[in-house]
């Protein structure tokens, strides 16, 4: 009972948990749209739990939205402990629910007509298309069940990239549909299942690609104004030594768009033609500047 009356006690109605809770219904209706579409006329597996559960439709009628939501039981449970306890239950049974759900009300209402023939089609956009559901249902701070909470503890835990944690939990699925629908279909399923992780960390992320700058120079002070002149960018000076020299050479660092780096190099040039710089990637800035911090937890 305390755990029940824990549970209860975690339901969250302000903004932000109702507009959590409308991505992952959202995200939910994306991915079964996906599957109805793209997957289930062209027997390609998405896999995981919502993979099996497609192979014993295709091999036995089986309805997938059933056969989904009693595989995600154990591997709730394992969520349970990982991934947030009550607040995690919450939206994974919203996100299971909607999905497994609105998955047989579609294949009922409006059975299995494929828009194309095309394999390839199929795979590339009904990877898209699933991924951009399961962005959606990440941005709710959710996750879509089945081993896909196997991802996010991998994601979580050990910082495996979403498409990666996706990629190592969801082959197997789709290898075992091989030995039963065509090893064909099965190579086409893999594809799927990359673009699908790839549109999920693009959903997440974002799609611009931000880049990390650290620049060496004598004249700190022209290239911190000229950044922030011209590119209205901050920066922050960090004290550091040369290790032949053993002198004091302060590191300029700054974070730009891909799209501002080459103006950034024009700017440290100009600035100081004998300055040392490196450019690296960045996932993601959150801050002044670039997107929101906010709770991304």
């Amino acid at each position: 009972m305390d755990k029940i009356r824990e549970f209860f006690g975690q339901l969250d109605f302000s903004w932000r948990s109702l507009k959590d809770y409308g991505l992952i219904f959202v995200g939910g209706l994306v991915q079964a749209l996906a599957l109805r579409t793209f997957l289930v006329p062209t027997q390609l597996v998405s896999g995981g739990v919502s993979g099996l559960a497609q192979l014993f439709y295709y091999l036995w009628n089986l309805p997938i939205g059933l056969v989904t939501l009693i595989g995600n039981i154990p591997l709730f449970i394992i969520g349970w402990r990982f991934l947030g306890g009550p607040r995690f239950a919450i939206r994974t049974i919203l996100s299971v629910l909607s999905y497994t759900i609105l998955v047989d009300v579609l294949i009922q209402l409006t059975g299995s007509q494929p828009i194309t023939d095309d394999m390839l089609l199929n795979s590339l956009f009904g990877g898209l298309i699933m991924g951009v559901g399961l962005g959606l249902v990440y941005l709710g701070r959710g996750t879509s069940g089945g081993t896909d909470i196997l991802g996010r503890i991998l994601n979580r835990r050990f910082g495996m990239s979403i498409s990666l944690a996706y990629m190592v939990t969801d082959s197997f699925a789709v290898l075992l549909a091989g030995f039963f629908l065509g090893w064909e279909k099965a190579l086409y399923g893999l594809i799927m299942i990359y673009v699908s992780g790839v549109a999920a960390d693009m959903i997440t992320q974002g799609t611009n690609v931000i880049r990390e700058a650290m620049i060496i120079t004598e004249e700190t002070d022209k290239v911190v104004n000229g950044i922030m002149d011209e590119l209205g960018r901050g920066t922050t000076i960090i004290g550091a030594k040369g290790g032949f020299t053993h002198q004091e050479r302060p590191i300029v660092f700054c974070v730009v768009t891909a799209s501002e780096v080459i103006r950034l190099k024009t700017i440290v040039h100009d600035a100081d033609p004998d300055a040392f710089m490196v450019v690296g990637r960045a996932n993601e800035a959150l801050g002044e500047g670039f997107k929101p911090l906010g709770d991304h937890n």
